[in-house]
């Protein structure tokens, strides 16, 4: 009798393991495919007022958050789209906000606000609008902008080079490309030099392996009495992108004419970066993958990667077996790009079968 009642005992303790163990796994995952667009660091103040009304306050925060996020997301051409949304359409986006800090000075009401934007309500609002967004993808750029005069038939690349000396005076927090550019090198200016008469044609290949970085931007800026050409060769793993560009009347003297000039070459490389990772919202893939569960580490490491890619649109769990979580995917992209983009993050699929398996 004893031993029968522990065995019964144990096999209820059992099943209230497993079903507690799924319940963790529901609704963690519930949890994570509410993916959202973190906002930090809006600044807003006002003065302390009789009708001062602090509602009005985070109403500016969430419309500055919101024109934040789609310089972040989107291309320059596509900005004026959105310009007259309604603040009742930005809340209706809004996951959460929170205060990180607020205080008042000198009668002025200041406040640092965090905005929490839904993912997925975004891109439909973007879907609507006709504008496919890009993935929010930081990289690193070696910047390399090489003043060419045409008159003397000369080029320098770091000295009197007002491009080079005021690069990084202007920057914003939308930029997704941080330039690294180098310190003054010799051996790099003998090289360029010695590829003066084909420079245009120039590949610039053992320059960049020598900063070991994947992307780089060469400016060619010819310079003569008339006109100002720049040539961009912007280069990334997989591609070399040809922009050019002339501009009249630009003179080097003029800091605003030089201001200008960095804050358009600025756009036009940023947009060609979001076009290279560009998300096709349109293209919904659905996927079913099975996932073994008794490897904890591997379903929390899973769902992890899923919420941090932007183009995983949703997932959640589809449902149960003894042995395995089926996860429900839709994917913005082709069942070749979902499996190469999870292959750079170590994750190898067996998609024999209608039903992917985790390997």
């Amino acid at each position: 009798m004893g031993f029968r009642y522990t065995m019964h005992y144990l096999k209820k303790l059992y099943i209230f393991f497993i079903i507690l163990a799924l319940t963790i796994f529901f609704f963690s995952t519930t949890k994570v495919e509410s993916k959202s667009f973190e906002i930090k660091n809006i600044e807003i103040s006002e003065p302390f007022v009789n009708n001062f009304d602090k509602k009005t306050v985070f109403d500016k925060g969430f419309k500055e958050a919101f024109s934040e996020l789609i310089y972040i997301l989107t291309k320059s051409s596509d900005f004026k789209k959105v310009e007259n949304v309604k603040l009742k359409e930005i809340k209706s986006m809004i996951n959460s906000f929170s205060i990180q800090e607020e205080k008042f000075i000198d009668q002025t009401y200041y406040v640092n606000l965090g905005v929490s934007f839904n993912k997925k309500r975004i891109f439909e609002y973007l879907e609507k609008k006709n504008i496919f967004p890009s993935q929010i993808n930081k990289k690193k750029f070696l910047f390399k902008p090489i003043l060419i005069d045409e008159k003397i038939t000369d080029l320098t690349i770091f000295s009197n080079n007002q491009i080079y000396d005021n690069w990084n005076e202007y920057l914003k927090k939308h930029h997704l490309i941080e330039y690294v550019l180098p310190t003054e090198d010799l051996e790099d200016l003998t090289l360029i030099k010695k590829n003066y008469d084909d420079i245009e044609k120039y590949d610039f290949k053992e320059i960049l392996k020598k900063y070991y970085l994947d992307n780089g931007i060469i400016a060619l800026i010819f310079k003569n009495e008339s006109k100002l050409r720049v040539l961009s060769k912007i280069i990334t793993k997989n591609k070399v992108v040809i922009k050019n560009d002339t501009f009249d009347d630009l003179d080097f003297r003029d800091p605003q004419k030089i201001e200008y000039l960095i804050n358009y070459l600025k756009r036009t490389y940023e947009d060609t970066w979001k076009e290279y990772n560009q998300i096709n919202t349109s293209i919904k893939l659905p996927l079913v993958i099975r996932v073994d569960y008794q490897d904890f580490k591997k379903i929390t490491n899973f769902e992890k990667i899923l919420n941090e890619l932007d183009l995983v649109n949703y997932f959640s769990i589809q449902k149960f077996s003894k042995k395995d979580i089926f996860y429900e995917i839709i994917f913005n992209g082709t069942p070749n790009d979902f499996i190469n983009l999870m292959k750079t993050k170590n994750y190898l699929f067996n998609t024999e079968k209608k039903i992917w398996i985790l390997k």
